[in-house]
């Protein structure tokens, strides 16, 4: 299914961004695939590697885009001219690997990009941002512009620093009323384990931050994913009934 950009004056479309301090958590992976259940669900959806210096989307989804961010950032393209539409029913906007100018994104070209992030926006229903691991100051950037920050997070106790770090300085950029911030556990053992974890991270939030945000969704532990993968296939494609799947399913309704 090929989406079509319109002009027509709409509503914007809700901006996701998705962190999680720590690298190795399943974050661009969960991207991908709550963009692909999101656009299952009929959004028009647009899937924006955010990974300032360091994209994989590509890589993950096993394309070759012939445009991408960098080539939007230095002027040789519209971000309009660097949105790909993937097969699996939404568009890609892709980043690139090794860019040391992305990386180091800020000020007014960070500024410039996320005004056209906005301007997108007016034409999706949902805007999913894959941003890079870590707290620098594209990462801040683009979190703080999103109308809603995921924090994906693991029961590692480095994942919960990193995941708290992310959260802490949010929370320090974005006045209350502005936005939400909410958590999202991956590679949960079971439920009841990501219940657990979600609640040590909160807890943290509560008592350092006064505030509490919200669970947004756990996804729990499976083998299908690792498949998918290495198969460089949306995982609701090939393995859509597998846990993991439901799961984030389950997220796209709850948003």
């Amino acid at each position: 299914m090929t989406q079509t950009l319109t002009t027509a004056h709409r509503p914007p479309g809700r901006r996701i961004a998705i962190a999680s301090g720590k690298g190795g958590v399943g974050k661009t992976w969960l991207a991908i695939t709550l963009a692909h259940a999101l656009a299952r669900g009929g959004q028009r959806v647009l899937l924006f590697d955010g990974d300032l210096g360091l994209a994989n989307v590509d890589t993950q989804l096993g394309i070759t885009p012939k445009a991408d961010i960098a080539s939007v950032v230095g002027g040789a393209h519209t971000a309009e001219d660097a949105i790909l539409s993937y097969r699996a029913g939404f568009d890609i906007l892709p980043g690139r690997s090794g860019s040391t100018a992305l990386a180091g994104l800020e000020g007014a070209a960070l500024g410039a990009l996320n005004a056209d992030l906005r301007r997108l926006a007016g034409r999706y229903d949902s805007v999913v941002m894959d941003l890079g691991a870590g707290v620098g100051s594209g990462v801040r950037g683009l979190a703080a512009a999103a109308d809603l920050l995921l924090v994906v997070a693991t029961d590692e106790p480095t994942s919960l620093t990193d995941a708290y770090a992310v959260l802490k300085l949010d929370c320090r950029a974005r006045p209350p009323g502005h936005g939400d911030a909410a958590i999202v556990v991956n590679h949960a053992a079971s439920k009841t384990e990501g219940q657990r974890t979600y609640h040590a991270l909160a807890r943290a939030c509560a008592t350092f931050l006064g505030r509490t945000p919200h669970c947004a969704g756990i996804v729990r532990r499976d083998e299908h994913v690792k498949d998918a993968i290495r198969r460089q296939t949306p995982l609701l494609e090939r393995h859509p009934s597998c846990a993991a799947a439901a799961d984030v399913e389950a997220l796209a309704r709850a948003l």
